[in-house]
């Protein structure tokens, strides 16, 4: 596990004391295509470094729809929101394909770095890199959604005079009002 959590490149410059501390809270897991690894809103007690395989981040859209925010892979952090209160998960990450990651416990690992602030600092460098990244693509995703729900819809009016507007016989069928007037679509229709 030493070898693994020291070869992956989000540690790398990291020294062999807080090489070892991470390890001490670190284990190996697999996630299936699909699989759920942590739900937004759900408590945040833990984060991965991608490994092989690709993760998608999501978020839910104002219509209820997940908006993807950003996708992950080889060499990538997955999860920050273990180190800030409220601890909670800001995205939804799933696996879009078999996905190998190492595993650390959040917090154990919180508890080390107020311990030793030098491994917190490093941690800290490296996360606020990643989230600064991760923001940014979520402001992109959620102003191309922002404009794509605020595009003008058609407006339906609904006025006594919309008829003369209209080129249609009305929906009732008839060319002649109850009023006993004819109806305006059926003059305009005659007059073009």
């Amino acid at each position: 596990m030493a070898t693994r959590v020291a070869l992956h490149p989000f540690l790398a410059g990291m020294n062999r004391k807080q090489l070892a501390l991470l390890t001490d809270c670190a284990m190996v897991v697999q996630f299936k295509k699909g699989q759920v690894i942590f739900r937004e809103g759900d408590i945040a007690n833990r984060f991965y470094l991608i490994e092989t395989g690709k993760v998608i981040l999501e978020s839910s859209g104002a219509l209820g729809d997940p908006v993807v925010i950003d996708t992950i892979g080889a060499g990538d952090l997955l999860g920050w929101s273990w180190m800030f209160p409220p601890y909670v998960w800001h995205f939804t990450a799933r696996a879009t394909e078999p996905t190998a990651a190492i595993f650390f416990y959040g917090t154990i690992l919180r508890e080390y770095c107020e311990h030793d602030h030098s491994l917190g600092y490093e941690l800290f460098k490296r996360m606020g890199a990643v989230m600064i990244k991760r923001l940014q693509a979520a402001r992109t995703k959620m102003v191309a959604v922002d404009a794509d729900e605020t595009e003008l819809q058609p407006v339906i009016l609904q006025s006594p005079f919309m008829d003369q507007e209209l080129d249609t016989a009305p929906p009732c069928g008839k060319r002649q009002c109850a009023d006993g007037s004819r109806c305006a679509s059926a003059r305009i229709a005659k007059a073009r």
